[in-house]
C-alpha cells in the first residue's frame, strides 16, 4: 500500500501543485480507510457482545462498560471521516450518536435510589415494601412478623441510608470504587488483596455521632424488651422434645444459664434475598454481646468486599453503586434446634412435597453443610409425613458465654434421637405453607426452636428451582460395565459433568482450581461460588441440598452431588470423573455414553442475570440494522435509530462520496482526478457527482472501479472489461468470479433448494444485478481494496501483490446477514473452512470473518485471490440451500474438490 501513489512522480504538472493535490489525495483516501477499518473494529466489538448475549460465557460490567465506549467512540471516528469525506454534509449524524449515547449511559448509569430514612427501624415498622430502606432480609422479616403474624425474634434494621451516611462520612466510596474497578475476578490472588484492603479500611472506619447514637438507642430498647419478655407460649409438655441443659450449651461446668442479652447481627444487602440469592456471600455474626455491636456492624459492611462476594456481584452484572448494605440486629435465639424449609424439592418440583432438615443446636450446620441433617418429606396435599432419615449427629453449634459459637460434642442420648416431634413438624410445615401462600412462589426458609419450645422464622425468601427440561433421552440408571467408585449422596443440582478432581485441602487453593476441573471436597461452603463457572461438578463428603452452598450450585447449574461421605478418601487427585447427578453414581475415567447425551440442561450460568438484562436492553441500541436498503425513503441521517445504523449509513455513504466528481465533468486524465481532489475539498465546492469506471465483466454485480495507478490500461475508460484490468490482485480475484463453475442442481426435485440454485445460477445479469447494493474496488497495478455488498452479504477483499514478498497480503473481512441465524452461521463456517484450506489465518466473531494472509509470492498470492473470487460467487449462490449442517459439510467438500488447485 505504501507504493500506490507512486504515479506522482511521473506528473507532468508543477511539482509544487503535484505535491499539494498528492497530498490532498492521500488525505482523502487515508480518511476513507480510516473509515472503513474502524467501520470493521465496530462491527466487531458488536459481534463480540452478541456473543456474550448467550449466557455461556463469564463477564462482568466492566467488559460491557469497556465495549460499549469502544463502540461509541469507533462510531463517532466514523462519522468525522465521512463529514472529512462529504463537506461536513452529514453533521446532523452527531446528533444521531448523541441521543443514542444518551440512551445508553442512563442503561449503565442506572443506581438504586437510597431512600432517606431513620438510621435504625424497629423490625415492627418495616414489611416487605421496604427492600430498599432495610434490605430483602430484613423488609420479609418484618412482612413475616407484622403482617402475617408468624413468630419472628424482636430486633432492629441499621438502614440502607445508615450505610450511605458511614460510607459518606469516612469518604470512602471513590476508595472503594478506584479498587473495584480494578478486580479482575479471573485473577484470585489480586482479588483476595484487593478484598483484603477495602476491607481494612471499612472496619478502620468511625461511625458518625448520629449513628451511634440511633444504635445505642434501638440497642436499649431491644434489651429491654428482651429482660421483660410476655410468658412463653410451649407447646404442651408431651410434645416439648427433650431439653438440653445449659451446661451443653457452651463453657465451663455450671456456669448456668447464658446472659439475658445477646444479638445476631446479620447482613440484608439491598439485593439480598431478591431476584438473586447472594446465599452466603455475606457475614453474619450469632451471640454477640451490647458492646460489640457497632464493631460487628463495621465488619457485616465490610462483607460486601470479600473475596467470594465482589466475585458473585460481578458476574450477576451488578456495579458498585449495586452494593448497598443494611444490617438487622435481632434477639438472639439460644437455639435447641434449627434448620431450613424448602417448600418445594428444587430438583424435582412436582415430586409435591415440602423438604424440612434440622440438626441440634443452631441451624448454622446445616446451612454451612458441615453436618448431615435430620431429613422429613410431608406431602404438601395432606400434611403427613411421607419420609425421615435420622443420621447419627456428632457436632452441633451452640451459644457460648464469652459470646461467640462453639462446637460440641453432641450428648450421646441425642445423636440419634430425631430433632423435631411430630407435632413440631407439623406446626412447621403449616407455617411453610403459610409463607408459600403469601408471597407465591417456593420459599427457602430459615428456623429455630428455643428451649422452650418455641419455633421461630428467622428468614424466608424465595427457592431458586433448577430449571431443568425434561431429558430428551433417558440417563441411565447404572452402567455396569463402567466402574462406579461412588453411588450414594444427595443430589443438590442435576446434570451431568466429567473432568479431573481437584481434591480440597484447603480454601486457599480453591485460586488454582483449573477450568472443567470436579471440586471435590470434605465439607460445602459458599465460597465455592468463586470457581462454579469453571466446575464441572461438585462432590462433597458432607453437606445438605438444603444448604446455601447447594442453592449457589443451582443458580450456576453445577451438578452436584452432597453428602457421599467417603469422596475425599477414595477420589485421588487428577482422577478423571463422571459426575452423574441424575442417578447419585460417580464413575472413574470418561463415561463418553452420558457425556454426549443431549439433556437439555445447559450451563447457562448466566442467563436470566441482571448482567444479561443490562447487556441485553443496551444491545437493543447498538445492534439492531433498520436502515438496510439505500433506496428507501427512511436511508437519512435522521432515521438512524441505533449505533449500528449509523455505521451502515455512513459507510454506503462513504462508498460514494470518496467517487464523486462535480455534476456534468468528465474525467479525461489522472490530472483531472487530482484536480477534482483539491476543488472536492475547497470551500466553493458546491455539488458533486459520481465519476468512476463501471466493470463490465458479465457477472452479477454492479462494481464500479477507481484506478489510482496503471489499475487499468486507460485513463480514460467509462467502462472497463477484464481485459482492461492491469492490476494484478484485482485481475486475479476478477478471474475466479468470471471461472467460477456454479453448482448445478442435484437429481432431487427440481423445485426444491437445489432447484433454487439452479434458477439463480440460470437468472440474467440485469435481474441479479437488482439483487444487490453497488460494489467499489479502489485499484493500482498492485494494490486492491474491494468492498462488495451482495444482498445483504457485505465483505472486503484487501491485497498487496509486489515484488518484495514481506510487503504481499491479503486482507479478508466478511460480514453476513439476511438469513437466520443458523443459516448465517453455516455460511460463516462453509467460507472459514474454505479460506483456512488456502492458508489464511481466520478470526471468526458471530457471523464476523477477519482473516490474513501474508508473505507470498506473487503468483502464490494470485491463485489464492482466484479461489476467493470464486467462493464470493459461490457464497451467494448457496444462500437459500444451507439448511442444515450435511448439506453445509457438501458444500464445502465439492468446493475444495473443485475449486482449491494451489499446487
Amino acid at each position: 500500500m505504501k507504493n500506490i501513489f507512486r504515479v506522482f512522480r511521473r506528473s507532468k504538472k508543477n511539482e509544487i501543485q503535484q505535491g499539494s493535490l498528492q497530498e490532498a489525495l492521500k488525505r482523502k483516501y487515508d480518511t476513507f480507510q480510516n473509515l472503513l477499518r474502524e467501520n470493521n473494529n465496530v462491527l466487531e466489538l458488536m459481534a463480540d457482545m452478541e456473543e456474550k448475549l448467550s449466557g455461556e460465557y463469564l463477564f462482568d460490567r466492566q467488559y460491557i462498560n469497556t465495549n460499549v465506549k469502544a463502540v461509541s467512540d469507533g462510531v463517532l471516528k466514523i462519522i468525522k471521516s465521512i463529514n472529512e469525506l462529504s463537506e461536513n454534509k452529514y453533521q446532523t449524524l452527531y446528533k444521531c450518536h448523541e441521543d443514542i449515547n444518551e440512551r445508553v449511559q442512563k442503561l449503565l448509569s442506572h443506581k438504586p435510589v437510597i431512600q432517606v430514612s431513620d438510621l435504625a427501624i424497629p423490625l415492627d415498622k418495616l414489611n416487605k415494601e421496604m427492600t430498599n430502606v432495610s434490605g430483602g432480609k430484613m423488609s420479609h422479616l418484618g412482612e413475616i412478623k407484622n403482617r402475617l403474624s408468624l413468630p419472628a425474634p424482636d430486633g432492629f434494621s441499621i438502614s440502607a441510608y445508615a450505610y450511605k451516611r458511614f460510607i459518606e462520612h469516612n469518604r470512602l466510596a471513590e476508595k472503594i470504587n478506584s479498587y473495584l474497578s480494578d478486580a479482575n475476578i479471573e485473577n484470585m490472588e489480586a482479588l483476595n488483596e484487593i478484598s483484603r484492603q477495602i476491607q481494612q479500611i471499612v472496619i478502620e472506619a468511625e461511625l458518625p455521632e448520629d449513628l451511634r447514637d440511633a444504635i445505642d438507642k434501638e440497642v436499649e430498647r431491644l434489651r429491654l424488651k428482651v429482660e421483660n419478655p410476655p410468658l412463653p407460649n410451649p407447646l404442651p409438655p408431651g410434645e416439648r422434645g427433650p431439653v438440653i441443659s445449659p451446661p451443653l450449651r457452651g463453657g465451663d461446668e455450671g456456669e448456668g444459664v447464658l446472659p439475658a442479652f445477646r444479638v445476631s447481627v446479620r447482613s440484608s444487602a439491598i439485593r439480598e434475598d431478591g431476584e438473586f440469592s447472594f446465599a452466603g456471600q455475606y457475614s453474619t455474626f450469632l451471640n454477640v454481646p451490647e458492646d460489640l455491636i457497632i464493631q460487628k456492624y463495621k465488619e457485616v459492611v465490610a462483607s460486601l468486599f470479600t473475596p467470594r462476594a465482589i466475585f458473585y456481584y460481578k458476574t450477576k452484572g451488578f456495579c458498585e453503586e449495586d452494593m448497598v448494605m443494611s444490617v438487622g440486629v435481632l434477639n438472639m435465639i439460644d437455639a435447641k434446634s434449627g434448620g431450613v424449609i424448602y417448600t418445594k424439592d428444587p430438583n424435582n418440583p412436582e415430586s409435591g412435597v415440602v423438604l424440612i432438615n434440622a440438626v441440634w443446636g443452631l441451624g448454622t450446620s446445616v446451612v454451612d453443610g458441615t453436618e448431615m441433617p435430620n431429613f422429613y418429606s410431608v406431602a404438601r396435599e395432606t400434611g403427613a409425613i411421607a419420609e425421615r432419615q435420622i443420621p447419627e449427629q456428632q457436632n452441633m453449634a451452640v451459644c457460648t458465654h464469652e459470646g461467640d459459637i462453639q462446637d460440641v460434642i453432641v450428648p450421646d442420648e441425642l445423636k440419634n434421637r430425631p430433632c423435631l416431634t411430630d407435632d413440631q413438624i407439623t406446626m412447621l410445615f403449616n407455617y411453610a405453607i403459610a409463607l408459600e401462600r403469601h408471597y407465591g412462589s417456593p420459599q427457602d426458609i430459615e428456623w429455630a426452636i428455643d428451649h422452650y419450645n418455641r419455633i421461630f422464622i428467622l428468614q424466608s425468601r424465595p427457592l431458586r428451582m433448577l430449571k431443568v427440561e425434561t431429558p430428551t433421552v433417558t440417563v441411565p440408571r447404572r452402567l455396569e460395565k463402567y466402574n462406579i467408585i461412588l453411588d450414594k449422596g444427595v443430589i443438590a443440582c442435576k446434570g451431568i459433568g466429567c473432568g479431573k478432581a481437584f481434591v480440597l485441602k484447603d480454601h486457599d487453593d480453591l485460586e488454582h482450581f483449573p477450568e472443567g476441573a470436579v471440586l471435590v471436597a470434605r465439607h460445602t461452603s459458599p465460597k465455592f461460588v468463586t470457581v462454579m463457572n469453571k466446575a464441572a461438578a461438585i462432590i462433597t463428603d458432607v453437606g445438605s441440598a438444603t444448604g446455601h452452598m447447594a442453592s449457589l450450585s443451582r443458580e450456576y447449574q453445577v451438578p452436584t452431588i452432597l453428602d457421599t461421605e467417603k469422596a475425599t478418601r477414595i477420589i485421588k487427585e487428577g482422577q478423571e470423573l463422571t459426575v452423574d447427578a441424575f442417578n447419585c453414581n460417580v464413575y472413574e475415567g470418561r463415561v463418553e455414553e452420558l457425556v454426549s447425551l443431549d439433556l437439555n440442561v445447559h450451563r447457562s450460568t448466566f442467563k436470566d442475570t441482571h448482567l444479561l438484562q443490562t447487556l441485553e436492553k443496551v444491545l437493543k441500541l447498538i445492534v439492531p440494522l433498520n436502515l438496510i436498503d439505500p433506496d428507501k425513503p427512511n436511508f437519512k441521517p435522521e432515521f438512524c435509530g441505533t449505533l449500528h445504523d449509523i455505521t451502515r449509513f455512513t459507510h454506503e455513504m462513504a462508498m460514494a462520496e470518496i467517487f464523486r466528481t462535480r455534476e456534468g465533468e468528465h474525467i479525461e486524465s489522472l490530472e483531472d482526478l487530482l484536480s477534482f481532489v483539491a476543488f472536492a475539498e475547497s470551500d466553493n465546492a458546491k455539488r458533486i457527482g459520481e465519476q468512476t469506471i463501471i466493470l463490465k465483466a458479465g457477472i452479477p454485480m454492479d462494481a464500479r472501479l477507481l484506478n489510482i495507478d496503471g489499475g487499468v490500461r486507460k485513463h480514460d475508460l467509462k467502462k472497463a472489461t477484464p481485459e482492461d484490468i492491469t492490476s494484478v490482485p484485482f485481475s486475479a480475484f476478477l478471474k475466479g468470479m468470471m471461472n467460477m463453475k456454479w453448482p448445478e442442481p442435484r437429481p432431487v426435485d427440481a423445485k426444491g433448494f437445489f432447484g433454487m440454485v439452479a434458477n439463480t445460477a440460470a437468472t440474467q445479469e440485469e435481474e441479479l444485478l437488482k439483487m444487490g447494493g453497488r460494489s467499489y474496488a479502489i485499484i493500482s497495478q498492485n494494490y486492491m481494496n474491494f468492498s462488495i455488498r451482495l444482498g445483504y452479504h457485505f465483505s472486503l477483499v484487501e491485497a498487496y501483490a509486489g515484488d518484495n514478498l514481506n510487503d504481499n497480503y491479503i486482507k479478508f473481512f466478511f460480514k453476513g446477514g439476511g438469513a437466520a441465524s443458523d443459516r448465517r452461521l453455516r455460511r460463516v463456517r462453509l467460507i472459514t473452512e474454505i479460506i483456512k484450506e488456502i492458508d489464511f489465518r481466520v478470526k471468526v466473531t458471530g457471523d464476523v470473518i477477519n482473516a490474513i494472509l501474508t508473505k507470498y509470492n506473487i503468483a502464490d498470492l494470485e491463485k489464492r485471490l482466484m479461489v476467493m473470487g470464486k467462493l464470493t460467487a459461490y457464497t451467494k449462490q448457496l444462500d437459500m440451500v444451507m439448511y442444515n449442517d450435511a448439506i453445509t459439510d457438501m458444500f464445502i467438500e465439492d468446493f475444495i474438490r473443485d475449486h482449491v488447485k494451489l499446487g
